[in-house]
């Protein structure tokens, strides 16, 4: 069986990503993933996903010509959108972008973690925990109870993304969505309401999600981690591919 390199999970994580943003977007009026040459930029003008969603990804390894136009693209098509306030994405080991960046006066915000897995890799059996998969109505109720903008992802197409959900008392208090590309699984928006943390439901919910990408045929899978959750992915098997460093205007 083929070995995927770091390099390899990375652009498979990477293109997933934009498909996910891609199956959002097609949910939310007048919103567009736009592939232009040296970054990715999802744009969405309206609410409520504009508030979560405008983030464009930077290709790392551009000349400095490329590097100034791709940055110089990423603006114009949010300009071009009447939005001022967006993420742009850059891999910590491109400095000659972030320098860019912040040369015209952006400034460093958050940063995730890229991580993926071979899932021929899985460190952990699937678990026993009671899981279901979820239908799409029932995770927005779930969202509800999130501090999210109200009818985010309502747009949605249902058979966009696979959801599996934790019950407790009948009520789901722990969700994990899943969305197949390219023979890679994405996963997202892996959540556990308060009452309900310090189970194990992250784990078990994600381990349940690649368990169910490799019976589907996926090869590997990827997401992106906070600082929190690092241990969590990495006891599951996913490997470090460093942080997405997302600059604002």
């Amino acid at each position: 069986m083929a070995r995927f390199t770091d390099d390899d999970l990375y652009r498979r994580g990477a293109e997933t990503l934009l498909a996910s943003w891609e199956a959002i977007a097609r949910g939310s009026r007048a919103a567009a993933v736009l592939r232009l040459r040296g970054v990715a930029a999802a744009v969405f003008p309206r609410e409520p996903e504009r508030g979560v969603y405008n983030n464009a990804v930077l290709h790392r390894g551009l000349d400095t010509v490329d590097r100034m136009r791709a940055v110089e693209r990423m603006e114009a098509a949010y300009a071009s959108a009447g939005i001022d306030r967006f993420a742009a994405w850059v891999h910590e080991s491109d400095e000659r972008m972030r320098h860019e960046l912040e040369a015209r006066g952006y400034t460093l915000d958050t940063t995730t973690r890229a991580m993926g897995m071979a899932l021929s890799d899985v460190r952990l059996p699937r678990p026993g925990l009671e899981l279901e998969a979820a239908r799409w109505p029932a995770y927005l109720r779930y969202l509800d109870a999130v501090p999210l903008p109200p009818g985010l992802l309502a747009g949605v197409d249902s058979s966009s993304f696979g959801v599996v959900a934790a019950r407790l008392d009948g009520e789901a208090v722990a969700t994990a969505l899943a969305l197949d590309h390219a023979g890679d699984c994405g996963i997202y928006n892996v959540s556990t309401l308060e009452p309900a943390r310090r189970r194990g439901l992250g784990t078990a919910l994600t381990a349940r999600v690649v368990h169910d990408a490799a019976a589907r045929g996926c090869r590997t899978a990827s997401l992106q981690s906070t600082e929190a959750a690092e241990r969590i992915y990495a006891a599951v098997g996913f490997r470090d591919l460093g942080r997405f460093l997302e600059y604002v205007p």
